[in-house]
């Protein structure tokens, strides 16, 4: 579609009026992702305010950020759902559209990032000058790998006491592996921050006091020059290490090079994931965002600059490729179920082909049809109807039911299933009831509501006692559950104190004989099936299944039965039922009998196999252990690693940086309730820390038998 004409509509932000398709290429979909108190939300506040989306700036502080809407991101201060809002910026003569999301930088919220990456093809990471790279800042990078994700990186806060631009450059390098190669330099830090350096252009670039919409372009000063071309120099030279274009002539004539090669070469670069660019400012300040909106448009990629999505046909399991074009096939993948003002908003990613209102499509999960009646476009908590949503766009689509997180929307003609997400399992649980026994059913849909969106969140029922478990992330995130519950159900709830998920483990071999014999004077059932339950050796998770039948003693079409059996099994471990983490079976005989075998029964035989061998494959306890990074003053470094001791914590690292400890250390979850307090009372308040999940590892015995007596 080609961007004709703009206009700002009632709300400030800029519409596309043509009804001819777009130029995908001007397309940009990024996310801003940082670890918590980076800066990330006044970036992107600033980011639309520099593009007339809005016209006042938001502050976390002051709690009228436009991207965090929820009450509780204005009272707590930090992003809980991820945003999305369109908005277009002009970089040299062309109008590009830039669909941005915002995603929360806290760690028990990263299923956020983790869905939000899944759909983005390009991402804004945004660092501390002075805090540089933080725990969560590896995370989100992590998650940017895995989805391929290409990258620049802004460093922000360089007006802040102890910022370091080059420090954090090295950080990257360091503890992120990342080629990140400085595209500009401070002038000054702290409170003498003036204005950055431009190496391409050897430009400097200042800003205006106040709202900072004014940048002006210099020559650099003679002082700085000498640091200037050592830079740019230290640039060339990495990108003549990936373009072999610069690489000549860098060869020939360094100073010859034009800023249109320089550019084209970070642009391939940064999509072929080989180099990130580093820029710098003071967001809060209002100084260095405009370049970071050029870099956006010049070195990112737009959706056709991307390999086509690969998917799988639902029947023959071969892949399908969807290119990026609005006259393939329809294939979309929905990335976050929410409830707002609107109704049922279903976020999704239009892959390939056009999705229009009234069209009918295909759910991967249900293999059923569904029809599309509204279609819109997300601004933040505000939405704008559309009649299509074509090949490379982000938007939404109201009203769906029986749709979850991950489901793929395809042609009906021209099914496909695209790669799912991948979603980190719930640690922590408490017991919940309604605090009205006349508000339990309604309590029973809101939490199949929040389910629904939530996919981190995990709701189950205790065999023994009957109550209602709902399980999270951590306690910040079932916290936000728990208000969500109150403020926008208006149901109030009753809490059990904090539950620990526990899993179980297999740590010897068993070999193991079942046999299913049933009779009821007709049709009868019987399964024989011989198997060895046994720990997986390859590290991974969930269950390794291995079929050895030979001569069809077993028939293929019952194999698949057998394996859906032990994975219901797994599912409550013989100690205490707990699920298992992991868990290798060998099915290596059996028998059938003619007329009285179903592969019903066959399954059948599997889950009561389990049940009798389990305990002779030894099974252990599994514990949650989660990694803490802790800044605390010198001082009270003895008594943070010692209460880290009693915690049965294990410290990793312990090192000096901007006159504070950073401690690193793992500790099992079941001693971390409340920690956040007990940190403060032991450095009078000066300590921070960070946790996140780290492993489950076996609990010790001493502390194993104690759990199973309780």
């Amino acid at each position: 579609m080609i961007f004709r004409a703009l206009h700002r509509s009632d709300e400030g932000h800029f519409l596309f009026t043509s009804k001819k398709d777009y130029e995908m290429k001007t397309l940009r979909n990024i996310g801003i992702m940082a670890h918590v108190d980076a800066g990330k939300t006044t970036v992107t506040e600033r980011l639309l305010y520099y593009t007339g989306t809005i016209h006042r700036m938001g502050n976390i502080d002051d709690g009228n950020t436009v991207m965090d809407s929820d009450p509780q991101e204005a009272q707590r201060g930090i992003t809980i759902s991820s945003a999305a809002i369109s908005t277009a910026w002009q970089y040299q003569g062309t109008m590009y559209q830039f669909n941005i999301i915002d995603t929360p930088g806290h760690v028990d919220f990263t299923a956020e990032v983790e869905r939000s990456l899944r759909v983005l093809d390009g991402a804004v990471a945004v660092f501390c000058a002075r805090s540089g790279v933080q725990p969560q800042s590896e995370t989100v990078w992590r998650q940017a790998n895995r989805y391929g994700v290409p990258r620049i990186a802004f460093v922000n806060k360089m007006d802040r006491q102890g910022a370091d631009f080059l420090q954090v450059v090295e950080q990257m390098r360091q503890k992120l592996g990342a080629v990140a190669v400085p595209v500009q330099l401070p002038v000054g830090a702290e409170d003498a921050f003036e204005g950055v350096i431009d190496l391409i252009a050897l430009q400097m670039l200042t800003w205006n006091e106040g709202h900072g919409n004014v940048v002006t372009r210099h020559s650099i000063p003679a002082p700085l020059l000498p640091e200037a071309m050592r830079w740019r120099n230290h640039l060339l030279e990495e990108l003549a290490l990936v373009n072999e274009g610069v690489m000549q002539a860098y060869l020939q004539n360094a100073k010859e090079i034009s800023e249109e090669v320089i550019h084209e070469a970070l642009r391939r670069s940064v999509i072929n994931l080989q180099l990130v660019p580093v820029l710098c400012g003071a967001a809060y300040r209002n100084k260095g965002v405009q370049p970071v909106l050029d870099a956006v448009a010049a070195w990112l990629p737009s959706p056709s600059d991307l390999p086509a999505t690969v998917g799988t046909h639902p029947e023959t399991g071969e892949n399908v490729q969807r290119p990026a074009s609005a006259n393939e096939p329809l294939a979309a993948l929905v990335f976050k179920v929410a409830e707002n003002d609107f109704g049922r908003l279903t976020m999704l990613r239009v892959y390939s082909g056009t999705l229009r209102n009234g069209d009918q499509v295909w759910n991967s999960r249900t293999g059923k049809p569904m029809r599309i009646n509204r279609l819109v476009r997300v601004l933040a908590d505000k939405t704008e109807q559309t009649e299509m949503l074509a090949a490379g766009e982000i938007g939404a689509a109201i009203g769906l039911k029986g749709i979850k997180t991950a489901d793929t929307l395809a042609d009906v003609n021209h099914p496909v299933t695209l790669e799912t997400m991948q979603f980190p399992e719930p640690v922590i649980g408490y017991a919940i009831e309604a605090k009205q026994n006349s508000e339990a059913g309604k309590l029973g849909e809101a939490l199949s509501r929040l389910l629904d969106e939530d996919p981190t969140l995990q709701m189950s029922t205790d065999a023994q006692s009957g109550q209602t478990i709902l399980r999270g992330m951590g306690e910040l995130h079932l916290e936000v559950v728990l208000e969500k519950l109150r403020s926008q159900y208006g149901i109030a709830v009753n809490t059990g104190a904090p539950l620990v998920a526990y899993k179980e483990q297999f740590t010897a071999a068993t070999l193991h004989r079942e046999v299913l014999k049933r009779q009821n004077g007709g049709a009868g059932s019987f399964a024989d099936i011989s198997f060895e339950l046994a720990p997986r050796t390859d590290g991974q998770t969930g269950l390794l299944f291995i079929s050895e039948i030979e001569g069809g003693v077993v028939p293929k079409e019952f194999i698949p039965a057998v394996r859906k059996g032990f994975e219901t099994a797994m599912q409550n471990g013989p100690l205490a039922g707990y699920p298992l983490e992991s868990m290798q079976v060998r099915l290596v005989d059996g028998n059938i009998h003619e007329k009285d075998s179903h592969q019903q029964d066959f399954e059948e035989a599997a889950r009561a196999g389990f049940r009798a061998a389990a305990m002779l494959a030894k099974p252990r306890l599994l514990e949650p252990v989660m990694q803490l990074d802790i800044t605390t003053p010198d001082e009270f470094t003895g008594s943070v690693t010692g209460d880290l001791n009693r915690r049965r914590g294990l410290i990793r690292e312990i090192g000096m940086q901007h006159l504070a400890q950073q401690i690193r250390a793992e500790v099992p979850l079941a001693e971390l309730f409340q920690y956040v307090t007990s940190l403060r009372t032991l450095t009078q308040g000066r300590a921070s820390v960070s946790v996140s999940f780290c492993r489950y590892q076996l609990v010790p015995e001493s502390v194993e038998k104690e759990i199973l007596n309780r």
